[in-house]
């Protein structure tokens, strides 16, 4: 039997019938990722197209494809584009391809745990708190590209190009204040709230933005960022880094009344935002830097983890365990407590291999977030998991060339990134809003 490798196996085999057994969902939870992003580019190419061998079993040829969900896509009505953003030859069409014939995604579980993760003493906490004001260290781009985890963290900038090239590109080239619409010259206004160590720079400068303003809690971080950003080839645009704690503090604290003056086009906050929801304060503090500097008809993007799946294996988890942890050989997630009253404060602590060493973190709720989010006039018009944004866009005439170009898959369709990892990107959704 070949060795499992899911992306390869969706890109050569087409899928003809649909299995009655479902198995239980692979999805579980990712890294936070703002790691150095592979090049890519934004433009037109030939599309990847799957071939179909009539010798091929279903037994030997695993694939993504859509399963059943607790939290499938929502429809959401999507935000209005002017004539001349539609005809951008820098953005993809709006549109998403007809949907590909899928099977249910059912793997077979090769690898078991190899360690159960203590919980962490009150020295370690503080250890933690430490850790996370001054950052992860810049390792280099040779070491990164060297991790075990390559493959799942090129697949979720995948993931995060195709969320911002839908939703981010044609709002910036909209934009009524930053030279929209003006050819050859760069356009928007960018808020990175959480940027980390600038994973997303190179994303900007293919979207060719006008301006960007990037802040983290992690001054260390933002350090890093302004440097890659200094180092930069390519379209150079504007920008301006900061250190703050946006889920405490407003963001006029960081920036000048100059610099706000006039409002943002797009706000990311990616792999990121979920950590706000420890109280409400935090959250409502974050959605008010968020919605405060973005203007009407801007778009807020942004990828959290879902937390109907961790609850969901959070509930599985037998009654007389004495440890709430599952995962696998690349992560692993410990809850606190099974129950937990109300939608803020709900504890986990995640382990990812290579990058993450438990860190606490907190269950988005998306009802409640979204409630949230519409006092700060902010609606969703999309959300997405990330094997859901996958099975969309595998095939699109821009996005399809775009998993090889960022390494992803190889020339020859084959990926770095196996079940497990594949398991770890799948807990994460990715979502836009509308400020009305």
């Amino acid at each position: 039997m070949p060795a499992f490798d899911p992306v390869r196996d969706a890109v050569l085999n087409s899928p003809t019938t649909s299995s009655p057994n479902l198995a239980r969902r692979a999805t579980h939870l990712s890294v936070l990722l703002n790691s150095d992003p592979v090049p890519e580019k934004l433009s037109s190419s030939q599309a990847i197209r799957r071939t179909k061998s009539p010798h091929s079993s279903p037994s030997h040829s695993p694939v993504f494809s859509s399963r059943p969900s607790s939290s499938s896509s929502s429809t959401y009505p999507q935000p209005h584009l002017t004539p001349s953003a539609i005809d951008s030859p820098l953005m993809p069409p709006p549109s998403l391809p007809k949907p590909v014939e899928t099977i249910p995604y059912n793997p077979t579980r090769r690898s078991e745990p190899g360690s159960i993760l203590k919980p962490m003493s009150q020295a370690e906490m503080k250890m933690y708190e430490t850790y996370r004001d001054n950052a992860r260290p810049d390792v280099g781009v040779e070491q990164r590209q060297g991790s075990p985890i390559i493959g799942l963290k090129n697949f979720n900038n995948w993931v995060k190009s195709v969320l911002i090239s839908r939703f981010a590109l044609p709002a910036l080239q909209a934009s009524p204040y930053m030279g929209g619409n003006v050819p050859g010259r760069g356009s928007g206004k960018i808020l990175d709230m959480g940027c980390g160590k600038g994973g997303d720079l190179n994303k900007w400068s293919k979207a060719r933005v006008k301006e960007l303003l990037a802040v983290d809690v992690a001054s260390v971080s933002v350090d890093q960022a302004r440097a890659r950003w200094e180092g930069m080839k390519g379209h150079r645009y504007a920008a301006s880094f900061a250190s703050l704690d946006c889920y405490r503090e407003p963001l006029s604290k960081a920036f000048s009344s100059h610099q706000l003056a006039l409002p943002f086009d797009v706000v990311s906050m990616q792999f990121c935002m979920h950590y706000a929801f420890e109280t409400e304060e935090k959250a409502c503090r974050m959605l008010d830097n968020v919605s405060r500097w973005l203007r009407p008809g801007g778009i807020f993007i942004g990828t959290i983890p879902n937390a109907e799946q961790l609850l969901e294996h959070l509930h599985e988890l037998p009654s007389d365990i004495d440890e709430l942890s599952f995962g696998n050989s690349i992560y692993r997630i410990r809850f606190d407590e099974r129950e937990h009253h109300g939608v803020y404060g709900h504890k986990y602590c995640f382990f990812l291999k290579d990058a993450i060493e438990d860190v606490p973190e907190y269950l988005v709720i998306w009802d409640n977030f979204v409630q949230l989010a519409s006092k700060y006039d902010l609606q969703p018009i999309y959300k997405e998991e990330f094997h859901q944004v996958f099975d969309k866009n595998q095939e699109h005439q821009d996005f399809g060339p775009l998993l090889t170009r960022m390494g992803v898959v190889d020339a020859n369709g084959e990926s770095a990134m196996d079940e497990d990892q594949w398991e770890a990107a799948n807990i994460y959704v990715a979502f836009a809003f509308q400020k009305q």
